[in-house]
């Protein structure tokens, strides 16, 4: 029986985000009678934990190409924002890594002759592919480019919709506390849902600074709850299971939207907002307005929207089961996962693509780091 294929997932820290969650999801979730995989990262993180107690061998710090020596990956798969790495790529040409794959998060494009060196561009949403092809003028056709949304565990958000309690006034927030997470639309809404409805309560992980004196100078208190981070899925799923609603809101955008999903995981209607200009909307590809949840492009509608779901218990039920039905249809790990699979187990089936890898010495872009 051949050896299983040694994959290297490489990711610039092991911090809680959901670039580090869809590494952990693709790494544990490999079939390991086919795959060998391990994580390298230079910065150290609390996720670091989950994954050595799933027995992925994890490594920090230190020399990579020193690493990859030992190793000898088939492949390495980059989960990166897309922009040029020089350092990194050439590391890679250095270690003649037979071959690359990049999770592109946030879609960007590298120009450098060293982006050659990827044998797969993986874009988390339609949104990210498209815009990808439209401002950068390239074709970005299948197979070297194509969309893998990132994993959600659905099986862990197991809270059926038809069990809960959609007639309880209790909205979500989820985020990290970076004021870059935010958006005016968070806030806004609260005083006019709080006039309609006086039992109406806004559960919020990630709160800003910011945002408890806003919440604190208008007087807004009593019907906001200030909770504290979620590290497992199993925190999250109890946390998901106290509302009848997700309000996301971010003037950012979405590249993917892991929260968005993980709320229509665990049978929520969401409500979000578009993003302006050329930033991220891919918030706008998961949530189908008036299917899963809604989308408001003004204060008032973000406030009638959450007044219209909580006040309709049965139509935020009928949104939730939509949403949990399109989560396990397109973003469940393990379908997900058989998909990298394939992509992995063609790489490896198809020759060895040396000529498309740029010789370790055609810059002088410093030495071999991320």
């Amino acid at each position: 029986m051949p050896r299983p294929a040694r994959i290297l997932h490489v990711a610039a820290g092991l911090g809680l985000g959901g670039t580090e969650k869809t590494m952990q999801l693709f790494v544990t979730h490999l079939d390991r009678a086919r795959f060998h995989a391990s994580v390298y990262s230079p910065v150290d993180g609390e996720r670091r934990r989950a994954l050595t107690n799933a027995g992925i061998e994890v490594l920090v710090g230190g020399d990579l190409l020193g690493l990859l020596e030992r190793l000898r990956p088939d492949i390495v798969h980059l989960h990166r924002a897309g922009w040029p790495e020089p350092k990194l790529l050439r590391t890679l040409a250095l270690a003649e890594v037979p071959f690359v794959v990049e999770t592109n998060v946030f879609g960007r494009f590298d120009p450098s002759p060293r982006a050659a060196s990827i044998d797969r561009h993986l874009f988390v949403s339609r949104f990210c592919l498209e815009r990808y092809r439209a401002i950068n003028g390239v074709p970005a056709e299948a197979p070297r480019h194509q969309v893998l949304y990132n994993p959600v565990d659905t099986d862990a958000f197991v809270a059926s919709p038809t069990q809960r309690d959609f007639a309880a006034h209790t909205v979500g927030r989820i985020s990290r506390p970076d004021p870059g997470k935010w958006s005016m639309f968070a806030l806004r809404f609260i005083p006019r849902v709080a006039a309609a409805l006086p039992d109406f309560r806004y559960r919020i992980i990630g709160a800003t600074q910011d945002a408890r004196e806003w919440i604190a100078s208008r007087g807004l208190e009593k019907h906001v709850e200030f909770c504290d981070a979620v590290h497992t899925d199993g925190e999250l799923a109890a946390f998901l299971d106290t509302l009848s609603v997700m309000a996301h809101a971010n003037d950012t955008g979405e590249s993917f939207g892991l929260t968005i999903a993980e709320a229509m995981a665990s049978g929520l209607p969401v409500v979000t907002h578009p993003a302006e200009g050329l930033r991220d909307n891919a918030q706008l590809e998961l949530v189908e307005h008036g299917v899963t949840g809604f989308v408001a492009a003004t204060d008032d509608d973000y406030a009638a929207a959450v007044i219209r779901l909580l006040t309709n218990p049965e139509e935020a039920r009928a949104m939730g089961e939509a949403g949990r039905d399109k989560a396990t249809r397109l973003f469940r790990v393990q379908t997900v996962v058989r998909r990298l699979e394939i992509i992995y187990q063609e790489l490896l089936d198809s020759r060895r693509p040396n000529d498309r890898h740029i010789p370790a010495f055609a810059d002088a872009s410093g030495g071999p780091s991320v």
